[in-house]
Parts: C-alpha cells; sequence; structure tokens
C-alpha cells in the first residue's frame, strides 16, 4: 500500500510498531505479512504449519512443566511441617529464593540465547530443571529447601520468563498472530500452574509428598529427551542474497569518473556477480546443532534489559502489569495454602489442590479473548485504519480488566476473611485468573508489536521486575498479613491493581507519541541485533 495521506508522509507517522497489515490487492489469509519472510527454506517465517506446530508445541509442553514445578509445592506444605519441621515463614522464605532465582536467571542465560541460539539454552534450562526436581525429592533439611528452589528458579528462568518463548513466538509467527500464540503460552502457563497442585495434591495423599517431585522427575526426563531429539533452533540470520552488475575495470577509476561515465559503463557491463544463491534447506541433523553462533560482543545483552526498561514506555507498561499480578497471584496462593489447611475449611492437599480448578476454569475464555479475539479486533481496525495497524488498537480489550481482575482479588480475599463457603474463593480466583490471562496477554503483545526485534531484551527486564516483586511480597507476606490483616491486605493490593490495570488508558492516548520519541534508541538497539528482521 501506498502512503496517500499527508499524514502517512510524515516520518513521524512510521513509529516503531505502525506497520501495514490489512490491504485489498496482498491479502494473505486475510492479512499481510509482517515481518515480510526472506526467500530462505530456513527462515522459521516459512516453515510449515505442522513444523511450526511442532516446534511451538514442544515449547508449551516445557512451560507447562516448567510452572507445574513451581506451584506444586504449596501443595506439600502441610506434610512437610510435619516431617521436617518447617515453619511457615521458612516455606515462604524458600518459595521467595525460588522467584530470586528467576529473576537472575533470565539476566544471566537470555544473552546466551541471542549468541549461542535457543536451542542450547532450552536444554540447559530442561538439565537444570531435572536436577533441581531430584533434589525437591530427596530434601532433608531447610539447606537443601533453599538450594533445590534456587536450582529450579535458575532452570525455570528460562521458559517462564515470558523472554526466550517469546523469542520463539517473534521468530516462528507473524505479527496478526502474536495475540493467538501468546494466549497459548499463557494456557500453558495456567494449566501447568493450576492443574499441577490438583494432580500433586492425589499424589501427595496417595504416595507422600516426595513421590510428588519424583514424578516431576520422570516427566523432565521425558521432556529433555523430547527437546533433544525433535526441538530445532528458531533463531535465524537474515543473509543478503541476490546479485549485482560490476565492471572490472571501472571500480578502480570510480574518483575519477563522472555519474554519465558510470552510468555509461554500467549499461555495457558483461560480468555479473552473485552474492549468493537460494540456500538449500538444511539437513536434521543440521537444524538440531548444538549451537547457532553468532559474531559480536554479547556485553549489552547483560545491560540493555535496565536501559530498555527505563527507555520505552511499552516495556515499562507490561513490567508494571505482568509484575504486580503475578505477584498478587502469588500471596493468593500462598495464603490459600496457608488458611485453607485451617479451621473452618480444614482442607486436605487434594482440597487446596482442587481450588486450582477455578482459576484454570477462569484462564480458558481469558485466552480466547485476550488471543484470539485480539487478534481479529486488531485486523478489524487496521482495515478500518486504511490497512495501517497501531500497537495500541489491542488495548481496548484490556480496559474492562480494571474493573474484573480487581474484583477477584476482593471476593477472594474478604471471602476468606470472613469464612465464607469455598465456591465464593472460587468465583474469586477465577476472576483473577481471567483478568491476568486477558491482561497479560495483551501486555506481552503490545510490547513485541512495538518492539520485535528487541524482544528478548526488553521481556528480560519485564520478567526481572516481576521476580523482584514476587520475592519482596513472599518474604514480607507473613508480618504484612499480621499488620494489615487479610481484609486489608487484599483491599490494598485490588487497589494497586486497579491504578496499573488503567495504564492501557494513558497509552491509548499517548503511547504512539512515546513510540516515536523513542525511534531513534529503538532502530540503535534493534542494529545490534543480528536476527533483527526491520531493516528500514
Amino acid at each position: 500500500m501506498t502512503p496517500s495521506s499527508e499524514s502517512e508522509q510524515n516520518p513521524d507517522f512510521w513509529a516503531p510498531g505502525t506497520v501495514v497489515i490489512a490491504d485489498r490487492d496482498q491479502l494473505v489469509s486475510g492479512a499481510i505479512l509482517h515481518p515480510t519472510p526472506t526467500d530462505d527454506p530456513n527462515d522459521p517465517l516459512n516453515w510449515s504449519p505442522l513444523r511450526k506446530a511442532v516446534n511451538f508445541a514442544l515449547v508449551s509442553l516445557y512451560v507447562l512443566l516448567t510452572f507445574v514445578q513451581l506451584d506444586i509445592g504449596f501443595t506439600a506444605w502441610e506434610q512437610m511441617q510435619g516431617e521436617l519441621k518447617f515453619s511457615v515463614d521458612q516455606l515462604n522464605g524458600s518459595a521467595a529464593v525460588n522467584y530470586a532465582g528467576l529473576a537472575v536467571g533470565c539476566i544471566l542465560f537470555i544473552p546466551f540465547a541471542y549468541k549461542y541460539g535457543r536451542r542450547p539454552v532450552y536444554l540447559f534450562s530442561a538439565l537444570l530443571q531435572f536436577v533441581g526436581c531430584i533434589w525437591f525429592a530427596t530434601t532433608k533439611n531447610i539447606g537443601d529447601s533453599y538450594g533445590s528452589n534456587l536450582i529450579s528458579g535458575l532452570g525455570g528462568a528460562i521458559p517462564v520468563s515470558e523472554t526466550i518463548a517469546q523469542m520463539t513466538i517473534a521468530d516462528l509467527f507473524f505479527v496478526h498472530d502474536h495475540a493467538s500464540m501468546n494466549g497459548w503460552y499463557l494456557f500453558s502457563t495456567f494449566t501447568g500452574a493450576y492443574l499441577g497442585p490438583v494432580a500433586s495434591g492425589y499424589i501427595v495423599e496417595s504416595q507422600g509428598w516426595r513421590w510428588m517431585w519424583w514424578w516431576c522427575v520422570i516427566l523432565f526426563g521425558i521432556n529433555l529427551v523430547l527437546i533433544l531429539l525433535f526441538f530445532e533452533e528458531t533463531k535465524f540470520t537474515r543473509v543478503l542474497s541476490g546479485s549485482r552488475e560490476v565492471d572490472p575495470e571501472g571500480e578502480r577509476n570510480e574518483s575519477t569518473e563522472t555519474s554519465r561515465d558510470k552510468q555509461a559503463k554500467l549499461q555495457q557491463v558483461s560480468s555479473t556477480v552473485q552474492l549468493e544463491s537460494r540456500p538449500r534447506k538444511k539437513s536434521y541433523r543440521e537444524r538440531l546443532a548444538w549451537v547457532t553462533k553468532t559474531d559480536g560482543s554479547m556485553l549489552h545483552d547483560f545491560y540493555q534489559p535496565v536501559v530498555v526498561l527505563f527507555t520505552f514506555p511499552a516495556v515499562a507498561y507490561t513490567a508494571a502489569t505482568f509484575g504486580t499480578l503475578l505477584a498478587w497471584f502469588a500471596i493468593l496462593i500462598s495464603t490459600q495454602s496457608t488458611y485453607l489447611f485451617l479451621p473452618p475449611y480444614n482442607f486436605t492437599a487434594v482440597g487446596v489442590g482442587l481450588m486450582n480448578l477455578a482459576p484454570f476454569i477462569g484462564s480458558i475464555p481469558g485466552v480466547f479473548f485476550g488471543g484470539y479475539l485480539n487478534d481479529k479486533s486488531i485486523l478489524w481496525l487496521s482495515k478500518r485504519n486504511n490497512g495501517i495497524y497501531e500497537p495500541e488498537m489491542r488495548l481496548w480489550l484490556a480496559l474492562p480488566m480494571a474493573i474484573i481482575t480487581p474484583a477477584g482479588i476482593l471476593i477472594f480475599g474478604l471471602g476468606l476473611n470472613n469464612g465464607s463457603s469455598w465456591p465464593v474463593l472460587a468465583v474469586g480466583l477465577g476472576m483473577f485468573a481471567f483478568g491476568l490471562t486477558v491482561a497479560g496477554d495483551i501486555a506481552l503483545s503490545y510490547s513485541m508489536d512495538c518492539y520485535h526485534d528487541i524482544v528478548g531484551t526488553a521481556l528480560v527486564g519485564v520478567v526481572f521486575v516481576r521476580n523482584v516483586l514476587a520475592v519482596v511480597v513472599l518474604f514480607a507476606l507473613t508480618p504484612w498479613t499480621k499488620a494489615m490483616g487479610l481484609k486489608g491486605l487484599h483491599i490494598f493490593i485490588s487497589v494497586v491493581c486497579f491504578v496499573v490495570l488503567l495504564i492501557p488508558a494513558v497509552l491509548l492516548v499517548w503511547g504512539k507519541k512515546g513510540r516515536v520519541a523513542t525511534r531513534d534508541a529503538y532502530m540503535k538497539m534493534s542494529e545490534q541485533q543480528p536476527t533483527r528482521r526491520d531493516f528500514t
């Protein structure tokens, strides 16, 4: 589509993330493909749907299992207190150490995903989690608990960080698919987080809490083998292809020739230098290479996440959204695991685990609303905008979450404080999970669309904020609850949640101005990425 309006001729109109995705003459499955795929058969954007599905299914399974091992520990707290004499403060502390590992791990490992490829980082992460689960199963003292949680957090930081998984999504899929794929990613996340404790509750009751971890060892062992044999590298470095004509003698005297002389020589050229023919498709073994190394320093990948966090408004919004929502999720899970074992509920491990069915059910429509429906809405809005897509178009569907999500927190927290029946608590958890899924999906997709070529760097900062907040609230949860009470605690976090989830309203007004203002910084950072797609 050729820009026709005066505003489109303005360079500031084409901010990072502003692209043409709908055109009457160039429709492919209802949208123009962006990023534009190359003619290389090894470009992940050119892979067949089945090949993409297999790759992303392995990522989804990996993420699911990671959240299983991150969230099942709470169901064993009662038995661990009885057998190992751990206090609630010690158990909260070990969970906080896990989140600390998550925070540090993404900063340590993601630069290697840029330098050496996604595949070796996934494999190393799977191995760490496998070892961590063995340590969990053989825990004898609080030192073991802290150590196993740290190793588990470091390993889980890679898939859980919303970084390498989002890098894989950006490698494989186009802009108009981002929310749908993020939706499936979050569905895998919440399937592990919510259904894992359901299964672990039954295992703890029937086989004991150690067997909960031995089952994880088995599953992570299978996962490690699947990644080793079937997960293909999605890192792709664009290469120059084509041909150009040259005069063997012309370049020698180029400095003394006039432009007319050079034009005449070009018309008489008889030799052609072929830069590169169409690349061949890699073999199965080549697609499973241990490393895919690119040149250049990766030092900037260690410090740029902090710079990005304070430079780009879209990234700051995503960090605030994920940071607060996941911190509040940690609070809800911890308070649920602490108080549902006590009167008037007197739940067993099975009962505590089954309570997680409520947020799982709430997350299912959230995946559709924040994923598929969000992708369809941006196509519709783009067609009404002369085919031009603005990332802020995604944010309209995030606004209702500012009401639904805090309401879920209040229903759960006040219900727990008042001893309300468990269905009341379940409704609150389901509403919170719906809002978390929708708001999280949209926030992730918004950042990916705004700053596609630095998505990994951007999301490392996001995840660091999220996990630091989780560490703080879990360490402070016991004295915080004693000081404010359950009622005051949940009222406070619901108010903060409401304020944070109103940020999309601000971005709908000023979001594009922020993208225009940060365009130069984005281009400078993207030029340092060998896998960048946007060469404009």
